[in-house]
């Protein structure tokens, strides 16, 4: 979570019953909390996705052969 100095006074127009939904899933006191915690888990699940993806071209790369024993891929 941002410290004091990191912050800065922004005013946004959004919708109250998403912010309140979101307080309950990310269980946040305030408003603010709640905003923090959904940016941080949207920088995170970002951060996943990329090393995913990563991951997933060395995979292919490595010219490793995928055999379709279930015969559900089709050719």
């Amino acid at each position: 979570m941002a410290t004091a100095r990191n912050r800065s006074h922004k005013h946004f127009q959004l919708d109250a019953a998403k912010i309140r939904r979101a307080q309950k899933v990310f269980k946040a006191k305030t408003e603010t909390e709640t905003i923090e915690r959904a940016l941080d888990f949207a920088i995170d699940e970002h951060e996943k996705n990329r090393l995913v993806s990563e991951a997933n071209e060395r995979f292919v790369r490595s010219g490793v052969e995928i055999k379709d024993v279930y015969g559900k891929l089709g050719d």
